[in-house]
């Protein structure tokens, strides 16, 4: 038998052979009946050489969350409660010996002591935020495996603990209210000194310049408390993360500010707050120092009246809301003798 009549009656029984040139033996089958011809020449659907994206994304089933300027106006002197958010003005109490003494005689009558009291008051600011969820909202956030509620309710924490921490620093504008920034009984900021490269800031400074600044800043603080302020002291010394690191660039011999500052005062703390002069829109630099106490009273401290307070859950036609809120007295200074101040850093 020919060999092209085997390969037609292979094909007539179903049988596709890989010599595609020789499965149709000749011209005179494809222009025949013989061929069904069931392809269309030409496609019904769009021409297409891939599947959807969506279906070849990875998703990650960890969550990460925006990351925020640290709160550290607490961790300059710490902070209590006082009072609690019904309570709008706290007083604090100040006692003030006074009296002179007279040459001893029998019969003299001079010489007296007396006391002198005053009532220094604050007042309280109270502010909100809401948490708002929906159903709908609740169940598409749920295909995303993600936890909406308990992250609103994050979200509202974190943003009430942020003002707070900025009346920490600043107060609140209208109100008996300061922060360790602005208080109108702290005594006047001391300048930074010239340096050798030209101004007062340490963007060019040398270590020992850097480091005669700390030093002349304690130094404000040992003259105005009449030497309660000593070496020993617990001492807190505030300023931005910029200028921190700025105090560890070290001299030709290795040392650096914080090295030498360390050493010689061994009871020193620094905390780094960007609201001290790296906030966004801040030009200029500070710095403080707070001696921690003096006679066994507290210098000065951050306060609060509600760290947070969870109202109730309100249910709405298909959702459901609430409201969180907080209070803030700002930085109660006690002992303003206690905290001085640097700008021009």
């Amino acid at each position: 038998m020919p060999f092209e009549t085997e390969f037609a009656l292979l094909a007539e029984r179903g049988f596709v052979m890989p010599e595609g040139a020789h499965i149709l033996p000749s011209d005179d089958v494809i222009t025949s009946d013989r061929l069904a011809m069931d392809a269309a020449p030409t496609l019904s659907t769009t021409a297409n050489a891939g599947i959807p994206a969506f279906m070849a994304t990875y998703v990650d089933p960890k969550l990460i969350n925006v990351v925020f300027s640290p709160m550290r106006g607490a961790e300059l002197n710490g902070e209590s409660k006082k009072g609690d958010w019904v309570t709008p003005t706290a007083i604090f109490p100040m006692i003030e010996s006074t009296g002179r003494v007279a040459s001893y005689g029998d019969w003299n009558n001079n010489g007296v002591v007396d006391l002198n009291a005053n009532f220094p008051d604050r007042q309280s600011y109270h502010y909100q935020a809401f948490a708002r969820w929906g159903e709908r909202e609740v169940e598409m956030a749920g295909s995303a495996r993600i936890s909406w509620v308990a992250g609103l309710r994050q979200a509202a924490a974190l943003k009430l603990n942020k003002f707070q921490n900025q009346s920490y620093f600043y107060g609140v504008k209208g109100l008996r209210n300061y922060g360790y920034l602005n208080d109108p009984r702290l005594p006047a900021s001391e300048v930074a000194s010239a340096k050798t490269a030209g101004g007062t800031s340490w963007d060019k400074a040398t270590p020992e310049e850097v480091t005669d600044d700390v030093i002349n800043l304690i130094n404000q603080l040992r003259s105005q408390s009449a030497g309660y302020v000593d070496t020993d002291s617990e001492i807190t010394i505030g300023l931005s993360p910029t200028r921190a690191g700025i105090m560890t660039k070290p001299n030709m011999y290795g040392l650096s500010a914080w090295d030498q500052l360390k050493k010689q005062y061994p009871n020193l703390r620094f905390v780094q707050a960007i609201e001290f002069g790296d906030a966004a829109g801040m030009t200029v630099q500070s710095m403080i120092a707070i001696a921690k106490e003096i006679e066994g009273q507290q210098v000065a401290e951050a306060a609060f009246t509600e760290k947070l307070r969870t109202h109730s859950v309100v249910v709405k036609a298909s959702g459901w809301e609430q409201k969180m809120s907080q209070g803030t007295w700002g930085a109660i200074i006690y002992m303003p003798l206690g905290v001085a101040t640097m700008t021009g850093i």
